[in-house]
């Protein structure tokens, strides 16, 4: 069934916004690899500082999930790029490593508003939810890729505060797409009158947010809290120093002098699209949960095998690769079509911003855990340490895997 105008609109909107927030985001590890040698920081020195940013880009995606549900996204989408554009202006002028940390905190809490924003909008908005979270995920992988790419790149022309500069303009432009979109952002949900009612009556303040949350997290939802953090640790716990471990091991003679650690990691990163576009349609395919337990259990094998294999020469490197980058993102549309399943509505935006609450808040911890481990136990531990993450996460899932049946059947009785 081919999707309507609102579907392609919510759609052309989200995908520019999250190819943006996720370019932005994984240019950071490229510029890392100039800070560490311009500053003369340790990694587990950088790493904390950034982690603080990234920190933020969670922590502020719960406000952000509560302003979504009272004031609508596109306005919250709005603000985000606008807020992003204006902190990479700020750190092309820092000129400390302090400054590098004080943009990216602003960066991570104009874009931490984004996720429960844009997901929220699809799973309100769109009749095909389970395609629009595929092709959202591949716009976020283009950026995830790109970003590295394009940064890389130009660090080979310009210096890295030059670089900043060029990559806050196209916020501009995506800002102006989100103040002039038109749809309707619960076309994909109806309420009754009723309903419609008492949402309007609703009590605000804290005391509203304390009981839309208690009954928010019920102990099904707590689990998917649970598991959304082990995948945002792992997530940054891999890909934080990533550019920096590759390089050592890429044996590949190119024709100019670069590191070619960055162009393996943001090759990594594009095979990502195919993992996000596979997620999103397995999504469609049954209970989300059954997929997301096999999806951790595949990155806990995949951070066992990672290091053996790359270790192996040229070949190995880019199998591993490979692997490292469709596993690590197939795993994301399957926990966001979770959370749908586990929350009701009308808290939607409160439910995505508890969800990413945990994978770039908590998950913000893997970039401090990543560094402290490669300063002092090294690679090994380190990639020991990520695939118990994803055991622990592949149990969880499972647990919710098995529950189903009885859920689905109190669910059918009332």
């Amino acid at each position: 069934m081919p999707m309507n105008s609102n579907d392609r609109s919510i759609i052309g909107l989200v995908m520019v916004a999250h190819g943006l927030v996720h370019t932005y985001e994984l240019s950071i590890p490229i510029f890392m690899t100039v800070w560490l040698a311009e500053f003369g920081v340790s990694e587990a020195v950088l790493g904390s500082l950034v982690g603080t940013g990234y920190f933020l880009f969670g922590v502020g995606a719960l406000p952000g999930g509560v302003l979504v549900d009272r004031f609508g996204a596109r306005r919250l989408i709005a603000g985000c790029l606008a807020g992003m554009g204006g902190a990479f202006v700020l750190l092309g002028w820092a000129p400390d490593v302090w400054a590098v940390a004080g943009a990216l905190v602003l960066w991570g809490a104009a874009a931490s508003v984004y996720h429960p924003a844009g997901l929220s909008l699809i799973s309100t908005g769109v009749r095909q939810r389970g395609r629009g979270l595929a092709w959202h995920g591949i716009a976020g992988n283009v950026g995830i890729a790109g970003g590295p790419l394009i940064t890389a790149l130009l660090l080979l022309a310009f210096d890295w505060s030059v670089v900043a500069w060029m990559l806050a303009v196209p916020a501009l432009g995506g800002t102006a797409l989100a103040l002039r979109a038109s749809f309707d952002e619960r076309a994909a949900v109806r309420p009754d009158a009723d309903e419609q009612e008492a949402s309007a009556s609703a009590p605000r303040g804290l005391r509203a947010f304390g009981a839309r949350t208690a009954a928010l997290f019920t102990v099904s939802f707590a689990v998917v809290f649970g598991a959304a953090a082990l995948s945002g640790l792992y997530y940054r716990g891999v890909l934080t120093f990533l550019p920096d471990l590759l390089t050592p091991l890429v044996t590949i003679d190119l024709p100019i002098d670069v590191e070619a650690g960055r162009y393996v990691y943001a090759g990594l990163l594009m095979v990502g699209v195919f993992g996000q576009y596979v997620g999103g349609r397995l999504t469609e395919r049954g209970a989300p949960e059954r997929g997301l337990a096999g999806a951790f259990a595949g990155l806990s094998v995949v951070a066992l095998c990672f290091l053996p294999v790359s270790q192996t020469g040229t070949v190995g490197l880019l199998a591993a690769s490979v692997v490292l980058g469709f596993a690590l993102f197939v795993i994301q549309p399957l926990y966001q079509a979770t959370v749908a399943e586990y929350s009701p509505a009308e808290a939607r935006g409160l439910s995505y911003g508890y969800t990413y609450l945990a994978v770039f808040g908590v998950g913000a911890l893997g970039a401090a855990l990543a560094g402290t481990l490669l300063q002092y136990a090294g690679q090994f531990l380190l990639f020991s340490v990520l695939a118990g993450t994803a055991g622990l996460g592949a149990g969880l899932s499972a647990w919710l895997a098995l529950r189903r049946p009885s859920v689905d059947a109190v669910s059918g009785a009332s």
